[in-house]
């Protein structure tokens, strides 16, 4: 996997991002362009239109991260809007989503399990990330730093153009991402990977959620929030953010269905292995006397209702597969990533922030 280490101004940040990362953002473009056509019936023309619509407001409420994009495109030759459609993509796949996506019933699936947990001093948070393999080979992981800046050095695994994904910063903060597919957008909130780098520059966790639930999110997600004092999930959606407390066990566990009460909110049946996974992840956990990065991993490698596992495989009906799992220490600032599916990974790589 491609690691990349940007450092200074949000436009630099951005081009050094563009410049060694261009080969894989073009591979990002192609593949959203197959998938916003067979999620929701849109031409690449129209997905740009659409992203031209959230450039004013994005201007006013998180300019800087325009600035960022703006560095990519400019790094990779890539016009603008290529790159803010890639930032708006969840919107577009689960909230524009086609009932009848051209003939095909079984919307593509970004089918992840995500477990929070709290105990004995120490908090992690974690998950298998699912996608289409085709996306798999333009995964990067990024360490991004504002030298004189009060906000936090970070490194994340996310989708190359992408500027907000999952990882954790140097104050232990960390998130991780539950795709929600259900009807509806709001322009004038945050796209959710914008949502996910607010999240990524916030010194805790409560300074995280305040954030979030002050500025809204544009569309259906679910967010889990950490740092050393233990995790909350979010649930997301276009008309408003809640928080999932963790239970008696300090436990907070999420698929890709919504949990909390939600009224006035069309969400379609859509994985119906869902249920099954959040199911399957709380029995895990409960057989786990104390959890441990390594512990928390071997739960990740369950393979019970394959292929529409936790540890899931691209075949038969399942149209998603686990492409990296990370597991993230918030106490000691440290997390492991693996690529592929964790019973069979390619490759292992940490990050780690050291105090002082």
């Amino acid at each position: 996997m491609l690691e990349i280490r940007c450092s200074g101004t949000p436009y630099e940040i951005g081009f050094t991002h563009g410049q060694l990362a261009k080969e894989k953002i073009l591979g990002s473009i192609d593949f959203y362009k197959q998938l916003f056509w067979e999620s929701c019936s849109m031409t690449w023309e129209e997905v740009l239109q659409e992203a031209s619509k959230y450039h004013d407001i994005l201007k006013k409420i998180a300019a800087r991260y325009l600035v960022e994009i703006g560095g990519i495109a400019d790094g990779a030759h890539i016009p603008f809007l290529d790159i803010l459609a890639l930032n708006i993509r969840s919107e577009i796949t689960f909230g524009l989503f086609s009932d009848t996506s051209n003939g095909i019933t079984d919307i593509p699936s970004d089918g992840c399990t995500s477990l929070g947990w709290s105990a004995r001093s120490k908090s992690f948070i974690g998950q298998n990330w699912d996608w289409r393999i085709e996306q798999g080979p333009n995964l990067i992981i990024c360490h991004i730093s504002h030298p004189d800046t009060e906000i936090p050095d970070i490194a994340m695994v996310t989708e190359a153009g992408i500027i907000g994904k999952i990882g954790l910063n140097s104050k232990g903060v960390g998130c991780c991402l539950n795709a929600i597919r259900c009807h509806g957008l709001d322009r004038s909130k945050l796209p959710i990977h914008f949502a996910l780098r607010a999240v990524l520059e916030s010194g805790s966790r409560e300074e995280a959620v305040i954030l979030i639930k002050s500025s809204g999110v544009a569309g259906g997600g679910h967010i889990l929030v950490g740092d050393a004092t233990g995790s909350v999930g979010l649930e997301c959606t276009s008309r408003w953010v809640k928080e999932l407390s963790m239970d008696d066990n300090g436990r907070v566990c999420h698929t890709n269905h919504l949990l909390l009460d939600k009224s006035g909110i069309d969400e379609p049946l859509w994985l119906e292995d869902s249920p099954w996974r959040l199911s399957r992840i709380r029995e895990l956990a409960t057989k786990i006397s104390e959890p441990t990065l390594d512990t928390i991993f071997e739960i990740f490698k369950d393979t019970k209702d394959y292929p529409a596992s936790i540890n899931r495989k691209q075949e038969v009906d399942s149209k998603a597969q686990t492409l990296f799992t990370i597991v993230m220490d918030l106490t000691s600032k440290y997390a492991q990533v693996t690529v592929g599916r964790p019973t069979e990974y390619s490759e292992r790589r940490f990050l780690r922030f050291v105090d002082g």
